[in-house]
């Protein structure tokens, strides 16, 4: 209890570690609530889709899956809130919008690859390239999979498929500035409801981090290791630091022992996509459920995360025995 209110009074590290935090992470979502309303209301979703119409019809799913395929090359956020209107609209049905937020998988990697690159470039060299690009050719496995199993479970749509017709709103202006007004009335709608789901997630995540719960699960992976005997020891270290800090310290000791010859481009390579499949998902549940509870109910929003982490670790998993059959001498 002492532990909580020093926490609470202590509003300097509040300040940095929470409520700053928490604004930057809501005004992204507001924003990209914002950017999706304002695509529907001057339906500029129907061209959004057009871009993308042929995967989508490949995949036998809505136009509006692939409206936010592509707008995920700009936003993932906004292409969330757009899925989550259609879904509350009765526009997408929960096995179509499992779907569709997985079809993401591709756009919403490749908005995150140019950080990626420039953050391990200078500290690896060419390994960089041979991590990013095994680790952009799984975001590829995962959406052509979708594309797949779309195909297997969804019917193959009509012809004239097109998005479905918006809720009606009060009538008002018309043209541009009508459709604005519009797309603001509706965003002022979502907003409450944004706040009220994300603020509470978020401070339960942070809570539960200050407790320190996340830290021991990943000291409990950390100490369940013994399946990696076929890496080297030295790269074990760098699979811990990913769990122990973010991904800026396990690249400091892999090209440490790069340099010093501890390890080889390969293991250092290994140790990264290992890494990075172990663990991804415990911070995907400490990052991104806030962001995704603000959009979809929270059950929901946990389905959507554990199915999109699931394939994610099976297609890295997928590119690491690859790359360790194909290297192995």
């Amino acid at each position: 209890m002492a532990e909580v209110f020093a926490w609470l009074t202590d509003w300097p590290a509040l300040w940095h570690s929470l409520l700053w935090p928490l604004s930057r992470l809501l005004l992204g979502l507001a924003f990209g609530l914002l950017v999706a309303n304002v695509l529907e209301a001057l339906n500029w979703t129907r061209g959004l889709a057009r871009l993308a119409a042929p995967l989508a019809r490949a995949a036998h799913m809505p136009p509006v899956a692939g409206a936010a395929f592509a707008l995920a090359f700009v936003s993932p956020a906004s292409a969330n809130a757009l899925l989550s209107e259609r879904r509350d609209a009765g526009g997408l049905s929960s096995g179509e919008l499992m779907l569709a937020n997985l079809f993401n998988s591709l756009p919403a990697y490749l908005v995150h690859t140019p950080a990626i690159f420039l953050l391990t470039w200078p500290v690896l060299g060419f390994p960089a390239v041979i991590y990013v690009g095994l680790t952009l050719l799984a975001a590829v496995a995962r959406t052509g999979f979708t594309v797949l199993l779309g195909r297997a479970l969804l019917p193959a749509p009509g012809a004239d498929a097109a998005l479905p017709a918006p809720k009606q709103e009060p009538q008002g202006k018309t043209g541009p500035t009508g459709a604005l007004e519009k797309a603001w009335r509706r965003f002022r709608r979502r907003l409450p409801r944004l706040v009220a789901f994300t603020v509470p997630v978020y401070i339960l995540m942070y809570a539960l981090q200050r407790l320190g719960a996340f830290a021991a699960l990943e000291a409990w992976l950390a100490g369940h290791m013994d399946w990696l005997a076929f890496l080297k020891p030295q790269a074990v270290g760098v699979i811990v630091l990913h769990f122990a800090a973010e991904l800026g310290a396990a690249l400091g000791a892999a090209g440490s022992l790069l340099e010093a010859g501890g390890l080889s481009a390969r293991d250092v390579v290994l140790a990264l996509l290992v890494g990075n499949i172990l663990s991804t998902p415990v911070r995907a549940i400490r990052h991104q459920f806030p962001a995704y509870a603000g959009f979809f109910r929270p059950a929901e929003a946990l389905r959507l995360i554990l199915a999109n982490q699931g394939l994610r670790a099976a297609s890295m998993a997928l590119m690491t025995w690859g790359y360790y059959l194909c290297t192995r001498t």
